[in-house]
């Protein structure tokens, strides 16, 4: 039933990715989801025409509650500067992190570019040995044995936890000792690109096997000398830890033991093994860490003939991966293996502080392709979990746990604590602007109130304990939650990916990267423009911010509005920041990841840029109140061809963290595109561990004098990765 995959090209690229930089990531990433009708064919309805149906334009008004001094933004200023941000005077944005914004990169630039004062080195990059058993990396003798023993390949979520848990609860209160001296790193590994990562000569089977023990997770012990010193990693240490497609999970929650989810490997439909394509992610109050599966549909063969796997791009063609040669469970054609498919799209829960603990899938937030999932918490102390399904035109989700969330510094409090996430209610969003029709025409252009803006509700999908759309058993509902989301008429949005909650606000901010097709296809269903969604072919995505009413988290209805409509204000009379002059912000396209420092800033990562402005991905500051609100401003770039993830922002410590993802991505084994971090030229010697050649890594920014010989290094220096910042 299957093809041999030796017998496949490497890979068959399509020949442009409409909302991407680069085919390569299309088909490793996401299997050429925009190549193919938007798994969303739902007749959902424009809902704005909806509500003005209902309600008058002032009578939304009058129940809103309305940011105060709305500014009614003129004409873009065209021709605008391309350099740096500039803040007012003596200010480099609001409180926080200080710093020179830098210069947009142009999309060549292989390095990565940090403000002057600043300097910047990897924690750890792919292949490095945090196992015992694990050997130096030698990118000519990789094997499944030893990958599974080293540091994954494709960063992505990233966070440095203190080590003891119980500080994670008394940081949140602003009163815990910060990250300490000596913490736990914890890291998503999404995907494999086998063109760059491997010697020709390597064969198909151990390719394939390699790949599989460099997806999932990473946590690994991490030490400093000092507080606002740079990090080195742990070689060996009893909390290190990988997650791969070998490892056992639980299935828990009321999905967990259906039929839906059970196979002749697993008759139980409790015990799955591995996880993968793991996107971004969380860290809970209680000290676990939440990991998202986004597209796992790229895994797998099925029937075609599904109309619930189709709502998930799932497809009656050869996986792009090959695993169907070495695994029955990757064709769900194969009798017993139909429901493999279900038991991915979860979000994960992993306990870093146990290294024993077995990591569990919750059925209870729902399957879909999971950007990941933030947790913060109630007045009441509920867990109340946002996550963003990464897919053009599909949903944004609340869960809200069914229990509460216990403090204290006792096992027995941790231990409920990590149960929150097995049982609740989940609610998908409906929004609704309050401009007239004829003001969102699909050009972006900010409607006469001056900000993109309205009322929405959160639908209930399940809700104590039972389920909420008509036909659907909650079962069901868990296991085909885009079906549905679409039954209850979610809005569609323009691919939401991460969606966090400010822990000083309550707000909570959702990135929508982009959708190029916005707007398209006359007569067919796709949607187009909306208030939440102002352009059509949106190539350069926006942020939208939440506020829930009455400042409730467990409320079921809220208010919104766009903080930003990205782009560069140069070339794009669209591009809008809150009412703040475009011609002072810097240029930013496909926000992806968020995160917020202890001041209560808004910290955006990019995926895309390359393709959209001809910039390398980076990382940006937003402040998000006062005259500064909107006030874009560029921190850092990361090399050609990579994207920016897992920002993690230490004001306090002065540091800043971010996950090299993909670089040099467009190469090949024999013509690389990209040599971070170790940047070792033609004739240089290969110290040992080094290759001259592209590795995914975590990479740590910190003030200029505070560095060090980096702790992973066995050869003599200089080093050529630390580097000093270039300035604006």
């Amino acid at each position: 039933m299957t093809i041999a995959p030796e017998s496949r090209p490497l890979l068959q690229l399509a020949p442009y990715a409409r909302g991407k930089r680069s085919p390569v990531t299309c088909r490793l990433k996401c299997a050429d989801a925009c190549s193919h009708p938007a798994p969303n064919q739902s007749a959902n309805e424009y809902f704005k025409d909806v509500a003005s149906a209902a309600l008058t334009r002032r009578a939304m008004l009058g129940t809103m509650a309305v940011a105060a001094g709305a500014v009614v933004v003129g004409a873009q200023v065209a021709g605008a500067p391309e350099a740096a941000a500039t803040g007012w005077p003596g200010s480099s944005g609001h409180k926080g992190l200080s710093f020179r914004p830098i210069a947009a990169t142009p999309a060549a630039v292989d390095d990565v570019i940090v403000p002057d004062g600043y300097e910047w080195n990897a924690i750890i990059r792919w292949g490095d040995p945090i196992m015992p058993g694990g050997r130096a990396f030698d990118v000519a003798n990789q094997t499944p044995q030893q990958q599974a023993l080293q540091f994954g390949y494709n960063v992505d979520y990233t966070d440095i936890l203190p080590f003891d848990p119980t500080d994670i609860e008394d940081n949140a209160k602003g009163r815990g000792p910060g990250r300490g001296t000596r913490g736990l790193l914890v890291v998503n590994h999404e995907y494999t690109n086998p063109g760059i990562m491997y010697p020709p000569e390597l064969d198909a089977v151990t390719r394939r096997a390699v790949d599989r023990a460099a997806h999932g997770m990473s946590v690994v012990e991490v030490k400093r000398k000092r507080t606002g010193a740079p990090w080195t990693y742990s070689r060996i240490s009893k909390f290190n830890r990988r997650f791969h497609i070998g490892t056992e999970f639980r299935l828990d929650g009321p999905a967990a033991g259906s039929d839906l989810v059970k196979t002749v490997a697993d008759p139980t439909g409790k015990r799955v093994f591995g996880t993968m394509n793991n996107c971004s992610g969380g860290t809970t109050p209680w000290g676990t860490v939440l990991s998202g599966e986004e597209n796992f549909h790229g895994f797998f063969r099925t029937s075609g003939t599904n109309p619930r796997d189709a709502r998930y791009g799932l497809r009656n063609a050869a996986p792009g991966t090959g695993w169907d040669a070495d695994d029955p469970r990757w064709d769900a054609r194969n009798p017993g293996y139909e429901n493999e498919p279900n038991r991915f799209g979860w979000i994960v829960e992993i306990d870093p502080y146990d290294p024993d603990a077995t990591p569990v899938k919750h059925t209870a937030m729902g399957r879909f392709k999971h950007e990941g999932a933030n947790v913060i918490l109630s007045k009441d102390n509920h867990a109340v979990a946002y996550m963003g399904d990464d897919e053009i035109f599909d949903y944004v989700y609340k869960f809200v746990s069914k229990n509460r969330m216990r403090s204290g510094r006792s096992d027995w409090a941790r231990e409920h604590n990590k149960t929150l996430l097995s049982e609740g209610d989940l609610y998908v969003a409906r929004f609704i602007g309050d401009s007239p029709a004829s003001e969102i025409d699909g050009t972006g252009a900010v409607p006469s109130d001056g900000s993109f803006d309205g009322r929405g509700e959160w639908v209930p999908l399940v809700k104590g304990g039972r389920s909420m759309v008509p036909g659907m058993s909650v079962e069901e509902v868990l296991v085909y939650t885009r079906v549905a989301a679409d039954a209850v008429g979610a809005t569609k949005m323009d691919r939401p990916e991460d969606v966090e909650p400010n822990p000083h606000t309550g707000k909570i901010y959702v990135a929508c990267t982009n959708n190029s097709s916005r707007g398209g296809t006359p007569g067919g269903r796709i949607a187009p423009a909306d208030e939440p969604n102002p352009r059509n072919t949106n190539r350069s995505g926006h942020v939208v911010e939440i506020t829930e009413d009455r400042g409730n988290q467990l409320a079921t209805t809220f208010t919104w509005n766009l903080l930003i409509v990205a782009g560069d204000p140069s070339v794009d009379g669209s591009a809008y920041f809150s009412g703040f002059p475009a011609d002072r912000v810097s240029p930013i396209s496909c926000p992806d990841n968020l995160a917020f420092d202890q001041e209560g800033n808004l910290w955006i990562s990019t995926d895309g840029q390359p393709g959209s402005i001809a910039k390398c991905d980076g990382l940006f500051k937003v402040p998000l109140t006062g005259r500064e609100r909107g006030h874009v401003q560029q921190f850092l770039s990361v090399p050609a061809e990579a994207e920016t993830c897992g920002p993690v922002v230490d004001s306090q410590d002065g540091m800043v963290y971010v996950a090299v993802q993909h670089p040099g991505e467009n190469g090949s084994f024999a013509a690389q595109h990209s040599y971070f971090p170790d940047y070792l030229q033609d004739g240089e010697d290969v110290p040992a561990g080094a290759w001259r050649g592209p590795r995914p890594s975590i990479v740590q920014v910190y003030k200029e004098g505070r560095g060090g010989r980096p702790g992973w290094f066995d050869g003599p220096g200089p080093f050529p990765w630390q580097r000093t910042g270039s300035g604006a």
